[in-house]
């Protein structure tokens, strides 16, 4: 088994991360229940005429990418490999729009060709003039995980000793309306949107990018080892517990052995049991939250991520993102627990580096 460094990271998120005393200013909002992502400029990346007809996720994903490639010294990864739950639905939106609007006729196939789950990907490697392995996951709330996984096997393989990956979402009127009359997101009625101890359904949706850049080898800009990475589509909440156990004894640990836990806890009564459980396990640990910052979307592990390899450079949790009181002077073994509505559950182990 090859090592796999973290050894660059960029994010788009719902919070500022221009700021470098990020974790001080960051902003929890409990008014609102979509919460957009900050759009950073992009002019100095993207020439004005090209920004103008990009989709916002394949802006978010371009300025996430580059970030994490220039932190790592990437100049042109072997292989980019990129995951997300909906794809450029901005654009998917507008096409079907337009086959309504004119009947089926005299339509422009632009929106449909710039809508594809796969955009991001070719558009990084276009800029790039990357004609590397490329490849696109949709599977849910596991997409980016999934990616995590090719990307490792590449690695390991020796088929590649640099890779992107990275997770993009974005959102779209029609569909935050549909999901509305779903109860996907919250109600009106349910505020404050607190995310511990909730007591209602659904939850605060968002957006974002986030991307890594992994390596083979060891590098000063390096935040973690990224040792496993482990999904299941569906698990009862009293099998969780057999499903942890599994993975870490697969990577010769036990409970005792993690730091620190990482959990996807959204604010949904109905699947935050879930989490619960790991609550109860790593109750003499400290325990970290993130959706409170990011909101939930599909691929909202990966701001879980990239907050946990900053933990583990750092060795330090900051407060914004603390779950409990429990203190830890250091940290080797980081354990990242994600879950959507009772399915695509996901562990990811980072190391100290």
């Amino acid at each position: 088994m090859k090592n796999c460094f973290i050894n660059g990271m960029g994010m788009v998120s719902a919070q500022e991360h221009s700021n470098e005393d990020f974790w001080n200013t960051a902003l929890v909002n409990e008014t609102e229940s979509v919460l957009f992502a900050q759009q950073p400029s992009y002019k100095e990346l993207i020439p004005p005429a090209m920004i103008r007809r990009m989709a916002k996720g394949v802006k978010m994903g371009i300025f996430a990418s580059t970030q994490a490639m220039n932190q790592a010294g990437m100049n042109n990864p072997e292989a980019i490999i990129t995951g997300t739950g909906m794809g450029c639905v901005e654009d998917s939106e507008k096409f079907l729009k337009a086959i309504l609007d004119n009947k089926e006729e005299f339509l422009t196939p632009t929106s449909f060709i710039q809508s594809t789950h796969n955009t991001v990907g070719a558009q990084i490697a276009l800029g790039l003039q990357c004609k590397s392995y490329n490849f696109t996951y949709v599977n849910g709330a596991v997409s980016l995980e999934s990616a995590l996984i090719d990307a490792k096997m590449q690695l390991d393989a020796e088929e590649a000793h640099s890779v992107l990956v990275g997770g993009i979402d974005e959102t779209a009127q029609h569909t935050l309306d549909l999901f509305k009359l779903k109860n996907i997101i919250k109600n009106e009625a349910d505020k404050p949107y607190k995310v511990l101890n909730s007591n209602s359904k659904g939850v605060v949706f968002s957006e974002g990018a986030s991307f890594f850049a992994l390596e083979n080898t060891k590098k000063d800009s390096s935040y973690a080892l990224v040792k496993d990475v482990s999904i299941y589509n569906s698990l009862k909440q009293d099998q969780l517990e057999q499903f942890v156990s599994t993975f870490l004894t697969a990577n010769n640990l036990t409970l005792s052995d993690i730091d620190t836990v990482v959990l996807g806890v959204n604010g949904d009564v109905e699947f935050d049991g879930y989490y619960t459980v790991l609550e109860d396990l790593f109750k003499t640990i400290p325990q970290v939250y993130y959706k409170h910052l990011s909101g939930e979307y599909n691929t909202a592990s990966g701001f879980g991520l990239w907050t946990a390899a900053q933990i583990l450079k750092n060795q330090h949790i900051p407060e914004v993102v603390k779950m409990n009181t429990v203190e830890q002077s250091t940290f080797k073994n980081v354990l990242l627990y994600n879950q959507y509505q009772g399915k695509d559950h996901s562990l990811i182990l980072l190391e100290q580096c």
